[in-house]
């Protein structure tokens, strides 16, 4: 059985145990975090140098880091990969996005306000910076979610389960998703796909 590496309240994280949940395929949780130092012992070090986590790990020994590669080796064949090579495209555009537009913002701010260790760095111009991006990023969200019900067309893709976590906890970092109505309707059709699970889910052992 495959094995996901992760910290339980991070959005990265979270992202492979949501699409497991989706899909309904079995797997080990194996706690990890950032917070007690546990990933920079010269154990984790040895797994993933780069000391992050998610971190997946295969039958065979193999690792895979980073959360949304792990989301395309563990998405392919599933419905959640559009067979279209245009579709398929745009959904990585949507990653692509995540990495680079909402999450160096949206999930940056968040860990800012949440997490004792990280409220040193909280100076007010990098608190109005990742509120000015983070609104930005969430903006096109909107316009986009106002057209379309997904971010890979029609049907949930890959795209929405990498955007999902750090939207769904933006008020956590101050952000107000009262005034952009598609992306709270996007969020409740993630909540309602069949074998949703929160942030707090992780499988029984």
């Amino acid at each position: 059985m495959i094995t996901i590496w992760g910290m339980q309240d991070s959005g990265n994280c979270y992202k492979p145990r949501l699409l497991m949940a989706l899909t309904g395929r079995p797997f080990r949780h194996r706690g990890i975090s950032t917070l007690d130092g546990s990933t920079r012992t010269e154990a984790w070090l040895a797994k993933n140098p780069a000391g992050q986590a998610p971190l997946l790990e295969l039958e065979d020994g193999r690792l895979l880091p980073e959360s949304n590669a792990i989301l395309c080796f563990l998405g392919e064949g599933t419905a959640f990969v559009p067979g279209d090579p245009f579709e398929r495209a745009t959904m990585l555009r949507w990653m692509f996005f995540e990495q680079n537009a909402h999450e160096v913002t949206v999930a940056v701010r968040r860990s800012l306000h949440v997490y004792p260790h990280r409220r040193a760095a909280a100076s007010e111009e990098r608190l109005r910076l990742t509120l000015e991006g983070g609104r930005a990023a969430l903006a096109v969200m909107e316009r986009h979610l106002a057209a379309q019900a997904f971010f890979g067309g029609e049907r949930p893709s890959l795209a929405d389960i990498a955007l999902y976590p750090y939207t769904s906890s933006a008020h956590e970092g101050g952000f107000d998703l009262g005034p952009l109505p598609a992306v709270r309707s996007w969020l409740a059709r993630i909540e309602a796909l069949p074998g949703y699970q929160p942030k707090s889910w992780r499988p029984q052992d």
